[in-house]
């Protein structure tokens, strides 16, 4: 990415955690892509600890798994994000696009999330 378009990205991400925190009642669901890994995972803000995470070049994907399409692969990263959170008694989280546009990896990951059962 481009030193401005990072900056720009870094300024919206600062804006949108203006505006959002994750409690333990409702803990923050965050996005990070990088060029070629999508990453994510569950925040609470309020004791600042990460609840658990999950990203697309972890060993427990398959080799059919890793040879799909980034897009593709964030939406597996949503699914087991948002099975592990039920597991763990999430139900409903808030969700932080990390400054990026909801389209592409970031509206995959959300989509998956949300098909595993997660309200947001």
């Amino acid at each position: 990415m481009k030193a401005k378009q990072t900056l720009h990205r870094i300024r919206n991400h600062r804006k949108v955690r203006s505006k959002i925190n994750g409690t333990p009642a409702r803990p923050r669901l965050f996005v990070f892509k990088s060029n070629k890994y999508t990453y994510a995972g569950i925040v609470d803000d309020t004791k600042g600890t990460t609840l658990f995470s999950f990203s697309d070049n972890r060993k427990g994907l398959t080799e059919k798994q890793k040879k799909e399409n980034k897009t593709s692969r964030a939406f597996l990263v949503g699914t087991h994000l948002g099975k592990q959170a039920k597991e763990k008694g999430i139900a409903k989280v808030v969700f932080d696009r990390g400054g990026y546009r909801y389209h592409g990896r970031v509206k995959a990951v959300a989509e998956g999330a949300r098909k595993a059962g997660l309200l947001f």
